[in-house]
């Protein structure tokens, strides 16, 4: 790689960095009065730093914690409909500062056993520190999990392929199977169509063609770098598994873009 071409991805970076300061100060700034009364009301609740909570979803203390207490309700519901989700073992794949999984062992209990890993080393270790009853660890970008095959019987990952590149969807794909166990469940979820609004022209055309389109090429995983996933695509990438079911939300309200649901199924 040329001086240059280093030179130009130092600028992009420098520039996303602080693009995403001044955002995250933003946020901070507007939701303060909130989260002040939360913390407040609720002195007991344990929450995580606000760059690890503004990272992996927004500084929005109740929605951190009901709201991902009623994520949690949400994902085992739609699990539930296709494994019996007692004496099993359960993963949040990209967990983050355990917005969904902290509320799980009560939400499904049954002898269950919980895990949640994550690329982010913080939000790993703010969560060992932090949250009883399940088991945390920390795994790179790529797709490499510290779990050994056909250990685990359901998968969950909710905004996790939508920060991702298209090989990474594989490779992800893969490695998920890999510790699955044999007719054990994945649930994902994706940028479906509800995010075409939300495309350039050349963007949407690749869209439509069911190519996957991405946007923000530097720093992968992070919440700046965004995929959008059409269907045929997805169709594609699950040519290997069961897909049994696939959901298109609708929202009645404009600050909320629903994803798209996916679950699938490892064949035995």
């Amino acid at each position: 790689m040329k001086k240059g071409q280093i030179s130009n991805i130092l600028r992009q970076l420098q520039l996303i960095y602080i693009v995403d300061w001044i955002r995250f100060y933003i946020l901070k700034f507007k939701n303060y009065n909130k989260n002040k009364k939360f913390g407040a009301k609720h002195p007991d609740v344990i929450l995580p730093p606000d760059y690890l909570m503004y990272e992996s979803f927004s500084i929005d203390y109740d929605q951190y914690y009901n709201g991902g207490r009623r994520m949690a309700v949400w994902v085992a519901e739609h699990l539930r409909k296709h494994t019996s989700l007692a004496n099993q073992a359960i993963l949040d794949w990209g967990c983050g500062p355990g917005r969904i999984i902290r509320h799980m062992p009560e939400v499904i209990g049954n002898n269950c056993t919980f895990y949640g890993t994550d690329y982010n080393s913080k939000s790993i270790a703010w969560c060992k520190a932090n949250i009883p009853n399940v088991g945390f660890n920390c795994n790179p970008l790529k797709a490499q999990l510290p779990y050994k095959d056909n250990t685990i019987d359901a998968i969950y990952g909710i905004s996790i392929l939508t920060h991702l590149s298209e090989q990474m969807h594989t490779d992800w794909i893969n490695e998920l199977q890999r510790v699955l166990k044999p007719e054990g469940i994945i649930l994902l979820s994706t940028h479906g169509d509800n995010y075409k609004v939300k495309l350039e022209q050349t963007e949407l055309e690749n869209y439509n063609k069911g190519l996957l389109v991405v946007r923000g090429t530097v720093k992968e995983g992070h919440r700046t770098y965004c995929a959008f996933q059409p269907k045929p695509f997805m169709q594609k990438l699950f040519r290997d598994v069961d897909i049994l079911e696939h959901i298109e939300l609708s929202s009645d309200t404009k600050d909320w873009v629903p994803q798209d649901l996916w679950i699938i199924k490892k064949r035995s």
